[in-house]
């Protein structure tokens, strides 16, 4: 028997599939294994030499040579042997000599030893009480053992690195260790990899385990991430005490979306100018969905074109690590524009690396021909197993190669959690409705929403007024014009979307606030007076307001309104090219109608702010009723940062003043506030509000006094962790409710202190139905258009499956904290990730390394449980012959 094989072929080899299929197996091994320790004795070569194979029978007659001492080795079953030719040698002379050949090498112990227990043992083991967690792990190997034979210790981390000595490798949990190990092998394996853990799951630390591994291998870092979120990396790679891995002394570059749209200027303390952009070997994409639109623009790059360009295909080898927020995608196109990142826009490489039979663009485009017939499906029939029936498993092998996805049931149903925690119980949202004002005078939302749809927002748009024969002039001199119809309609185009965009965002401001919507009037009032300044002064050009938009971010609501102090003069228009009496005539009624909303808006004082009275109260309730001992933690969330400091200021003389608590602001575009005084970043004031996430103790420990109410934008909605804290208000509720569930992220943690949390949503006065249809008669009147000519962000543009989608989760959060998993109208890639089990295939076989050797055939017996998910039945794994 070869060597190799002796173990595993003592149970049949791969051509007795109909013997093994009878399910007698057990029965013939417990007779087999009854008849060794009776009768047989077995010896091995233990020399490693050839030795030659034949077999003597009843002492007269040889055969000989044998392959093997499997069935179809001895003809009784077929195999796939070319010829397999046995002799039969009758002769006596020459049997005996085979014999005396034979009884030579049986009884010298230099050749031989006795294996005769071993064998036993082994076949015993079919017939033996298997653990169910070994029969799992045989499945694996079995399903995964190409996975095995291809890694090696170039696509898997280096010890010798020391990487697992790191401060943060010490502070991941189990799964966020298993998740980075994952990630650097797809990085090495296929060179990219999209990591969409869901929220709260901690994938910030997870990229910074990377991120630590190929600076050890002295790898230059990039770090890729929205402008609000910069602070949660910079945070990291700092000399400051708040840097919890100071030891670490990470030293990664952080860069914004927005800096690729930029030629010079300074980020931080780099100059822009200066960067060599093909230089990082890793670039890590933070809100990586942000470069789901590859489209192009013909004037300029747009900011995906420069990524592709300039830092992935320029200079050396890069590796693309993308976290994304959002999992559930219903485009397969914005997918692979992402994956498209790591293979630098070159897929015949990854195809080769893959096992699929087409490329990787004729993958996405059969998956997403495949869900667009599946939403044509009536409602009860499409389901998540429905689409994940008709996909080709081609789309299947793609995205497990180079994505790592999981849930919170996941993690809770394949992760020990005992020594981490759990996830704390989530108690049903309370949803408010409440009033602008109890003033009677007052309009109702309703009615200061037709007010605002009849603005023109002429300001924004003079191009539009410029006559038809001397528009080719601006299209010469400022290249105006261009762009594919799809990504960019020019800056007429994007005109017309900053008027549109003006209307939502007046109309958003004043679901969050009286403060934030008459501030935002404001600006945009004092931008007409201008303009019809301009209008009557001597200059003869008036400037565009739409060129200080470029910067806007997709779903960034919170943008800075260019006033006319700040408003520059890049693009100019000449007043002798336009309809100026429309213009003025529109700018004189936009003038009209703002003035008489500011004048209603200024009747509202706090007093009389129904809806900020009525967070008093839920303060005022949650403070002398904690829902967790005595924590009286609260994390107020607002999208706007005018409506932040309108509360901060009014909530002083409540919490600060009566109840001698204090209060921290963030909002991630001024220093933040506190009413301990003067002197607090950023991190500190988050520090002192989640005390032991933060580990306070470590970094401040003579800082005695907690913030307990922590007012902030949605530059604190993501990457942290601020689970001490038990009670999250949502001031407004954002367009996009992935958001919201960002926001209550920051608490809905594993390993938690808190029993239970709450979320308190703060609604339109209005029923949701009518909340949805004001939505869907706002986005219909909407444009597409492109602001920052760039392709980057089309801010106005609504897919029907996206809204249909977000709809659902509007509906669900006023009854359930939901989770984008569980919003079955799209495909979640949660459902296709396969990186867990090889992780856990593979730290097996580092402890044990004995599945190779196991007999097919096994079975193990669990008790019923339907309340844990075990149904009473049986499950097979098999393999198909074909």
């Amino acid at each position: 028997i070869p060597q190799a094989k002796r173990e595993s072929s003592l149970y049949g080899s791969e051509f007795e599939i109909r013997l093994r299929n009878k399910l007698t197996q057990r029965a013939i091994a417990r007779e087999c294994a009854d008849w060794i320790k009776a009768k047989v004795t077995f010896k091995s070569n233990k020399t490693g030499a050839p030795m030659q194979q034949f077999a003597i029978v009843a002492d007269t007659a040889a055969y000989m040579p044998l392959q093997g001492f499997t069935s179809a080795d001895l003809g009784y079953e077929q195999g796939d042997a070319v010829s397999n030719v046995v002799t039969k040698l009758n002769d006596p002379a020459a049997t005996t000599t085979f014999l005396q050949t034979f009884e030579q090498i049986w009884n010298s112990p230099q050749q031989v030893e006795d294996v005769t227990e071993l064998v036993h043992e082994h076949i015993a083991s079919v017939y033996a009480e298997n653990s169910p967690e070994r029969i799992y792990f045989l499945i694996l190997y079995n399903l995964f053992a190409e996975f095995l034979e291809d890694i090696s210790e170039d696509v898997l981390p280096n010890d010798l690195t020391g990487y697992k000595d790191t401060e943060i490798w010490k502070r991941l949990y189990n799964f966020q260790r298993d998740a980075a190990t994952g990630i650097i092998n797809k990085l090495e394996t296929y060179n990219g990899c999209i990591l969409a853990d869901s929220v709260g799951l901690g994938k910030t630390f997870t990229a910074l385990a990377v991120i630590k591994y190929y600076e050890l291998r002295n790898k230059s870092v990039l770090v890729l991430a929205p402008k609000k979120l910069s602070d949660n990396w910079t945070t990291y790679s700092s000399p400051y005490v708040t840097n919890i891995f100071q030891r670490d002394r990470f030293g990664y570059e952080v860069l914004a979306h927005t800096d690729l749209s930029r030629k010079s200027g300074f980020t931080g303390s780099l100059d822009l100018a200066k960067i060599s952009w093909g230089n990082f070997d890793l670039v890590v994409i933070d809100e990586s969905h942000n470069f789901r639109n590859a489209d192009y623009a013909e004037d300029r790059e747009s900011r995906y074109q420069r990524l592709m360009r300039q830092v992935i295909k320029q200079g050396v080898k890069t590796k693309v690590l993308m976290l994304s927020a959002t999992p559930v995608n219903n485009r397969f196109n914005d997918l692979k524009n992402q994956l498209a990142l790591a293979y630098e826009g070159e897929s015949e490489g990854l195809s080769e690396k893959l096992d699929i039979s087409t490329t990787v663009e004729q993958v996405f485009r059969e998956a997403q021909v495949t869900f667009r017939k599946w939403t044509e499906l009536p409602a009860d029939e499409r389901t998540t197993d429905a689409i994940l029936r008709m996909l080709d498993f081609d789309f299947f092998e793609l995205l497990d190669a180079v994505t790592i996805a999981r849930s919170r049931k996941h993690i809770r149903a394949y992760y020990d959690v005992s020594d981490i925690g759990v996830f704390p119980q989530r108690r049903v949202p309370i949803s408010i409705r409440e009033p602008l004002t109890d003033l009677p005078q007052a309009p109702s939302f309703n009615e200061i929403f037709e007010q605002l749809t009849q603005l023109n927002m002429a300001v924004y748009a003079p191009l539009s007024y410029v006559h038809a024969s001397k528009v080719q002039k601006y299209v010469d001199l400022y290249n105006v014009q261009g762009g594919t119809a799809r990504g960019n309609l020019g800056h007429a185009g994007r005109e017309q979307g900053i008027q549109k965009l003006m209307t939502v965002n007046l109309l958003k401001r004043l679901e969050s606030s009286v403060e934030a919507f008459r501030n935002t009037l404001r600006k945009v009032e004092a931008a007409v007076d201008l303009a019809l300044q301009d209008l009557e002064g001597h200059d003869g050009t008036i400037a565009d307001l739409g060129a200080d938009f470029d910067d806007i971010e997709a779903e960034d609501d919170d943008f800075e309104v260019p006033e006319p102090a700040t408003v520059g003069r890049r693009f100019k228009i000449d007043l002798a090219d336009m309809d100026t009496v429309s213009w003025r005539n529109d700018l004189w009624h936009d003038r009209e109608t703002l003035r008489e909303l500011i004048e209603v808006m200024d009747l509202v004082t706090p007093d009389n702010d129904r809806k900020l009275q009525r967070l008093k109260q839920e303060i005022v309730a949650k403070v002398e009723n904690p829902i967790n001992g005595n924590n009286k933690k609260i994390l107020l969330f607002s999208a706007f940062a005018d409506t932040a400091h309108y509360l901060y200021r009014e909530l002083q003389p409540t919490v600060n003043q009566e109840f001698g608590m204090e209060l921290g602001l963030v909002t991630g575009n001024v220093t933040p506030k506190t009413t301990l005084g003067a002197g607090y970043d950023f991190q500190k004031v988050l520090t002192l509000f989640s005390p032991k996430s933060k580990d306070k103790d470590l970094i401040y420990p003579d800082e005695a006094r907690p913030i307990d109410l922590l007012i902030g934008t949605d530059c604190i909605s993501e990457g942290q962790n601020l689970q001490d804290c038990d009670y999250v208000i949502n001031y407004d509720i954002h367009w996009n409710p992935v958001r919201i569930i960002q926001r209550f992220g920051r608490i809905d943690r594993i390993g938690s202190t808190n029993n239970v949390i709450q979320m308190v949503n703060f609604w339109p006065d209005m029923s949701l139905d009518a909340y949805i249809n004001l939505k869907e008669r706002v986005e219909n009147r909407m444009v597409i258009a492109d602001l920052a000519a760039t392709a980057d962000d089309n801010l106005l543009t609504q897919e029907t499956s996206e809204t249909a989608f977000r709809k659902e989760q509007l509906r669900k959060l006023q009854d359930e904290v939901i989770e984008l998993e569980d919003v079955r109208t799209g495909v979640s890639i949660t459902d296709l990730g396969l990186n867990d089990f090889r992780m856990d295939l593979l730290a097996y076989m580092e402890k044990y390394d004995d599945l190779a050797l196991g007999p097919k055939g096994l079975h193990a017996v669990v008790p019923a449980n339907p309340a844990k998910g075990l149904r009473p039945g049986v499950i097979f794994a098999l393999r198909s012959v074909d």
